[in-house]
């Protein structure tokens, strides 16, 4: 074969190639969009991916979802405790995006078959009040741009039915499925708020057949020490990826207790501490339509 065939056929190949890429790409992102529309598990190879075109996946994915489901209102971070890092061998959290129709309001009733791989944690909401929040440079700089904390029962769907790894949550946008939203609080920039945030305690507990029983608890401080610690991450993050938070935007901070697998019920968090005079809660009643 003459040198300039073997290019023309390499340069051909490289090209083939190259599409086959973009349009495996494509194919991932509608299995995902299929099995959140669906709730079916993700049964397939995701292949070797980085963390950045897990990134670059995950935008795609929310980007088809949008079109089905309108604005994105907020982030999720997940991923923000020590112990879920070392885990899934990670050196920082990861984020995803919560989009409107994901989020209601407390007291809540959603079928218990909400997601392919439904599960329960007890998790925290912060408010975007200014956006020159995009300038903070340390923890100090966040508070004054949060406008409110918000009691938060976030109802994740991992989707994968193989085990998970962070590239497979990161793709299919961390898990992102339903969220119950408790009464916003405002926040102030002072050192009492600071101090409540790192120390307020949540405990969830669940409620069937007139039993109550306590299925985890957590306090502020899980989330990289501190709260706003996850915020400052964030705004970090977006930035190095071109990004801003707007005025209003939603955030969760992370998991405050172990996610576990919902069954037919009631559950409640109850925050104490976070409210300067009284505890707070948010609760979601697990049914089974069939019935």
């Amino acid at each position: 074969m003459k040198l300039s065939t073997i290019v023309r056929f390499t340069l051909l190949l490289s090209l083939f190639c190259v599409g086959g890429v973009a349009a495996s790409d494509d194919q991932k992102v509608s299995r995902f969009l299929q099995a959140f529309q669906h709730r079916q598990a993700l049964q397939f190879d995701l292949g070797e991916v980085s963390l950045p075109e897990a990134y670059r996946l995950q935008q795609r994915y929310v980007a088809r979802l949008q079109q089905q489901l309108g604005p994105v209102v907020g982030y999720k971070v997940a991923m923000s405790s020590e112990a879920a890092q070392v885990h899934f061998r990670l050196h920082e959290p990861l984020y995803g995006h919560l989009l409107e129709p994901m989020l209601l309001n407390s007291p809540a009733v959603v079928p218990l078959a909400f997601g392919s791989r439904g599960l329960i944690e007890a998790d925290l909401l912060v408010r975007v009040g200014d956006q020159r929040i995009n300038q903070a440079e340390s923890v100090a700089q966040i508070l004054p741009m949060l406008d409110a904390v918000i009691p938060f029962i976030e109802l994740p769907d991992p989707l994968w039915s193989s085990p998970l790894t962070a590239e497979r949550l990161l793709v299919v946008n961390c898990g992102s499925r339903l969220g119950v939203v408790g009464e916003p609080i405002p926040l102030a920039a002072t050192q009492d708020w600071h101090q409540r945030l790192s120390r307020f305690q949540v405990e969830l507990s669940h409620q069937t057949g007139g039993v109550s029983s306590i299925i985890g608890s957590g306090r502020g401080e899980a989330l990289l020490g501190h709260p706003l610690q996850v915020v400052l991450w964030l705004v970090q993050k977006l930035n190095q990826q071109g990004r801003l938070l707007r005025a209003g935007d939603l955030i969760s901070l992370g998991s405050l207790t172990a996610p576990v697998m919902p069954e037919l019920g009631n559950y409640l968090a109850t925050y104490r501490g976070l409210a300067a005079d009284r505890e707070l809660s948010v609760s979601v009643t697990f049914t089974d339509p069939t019935e």
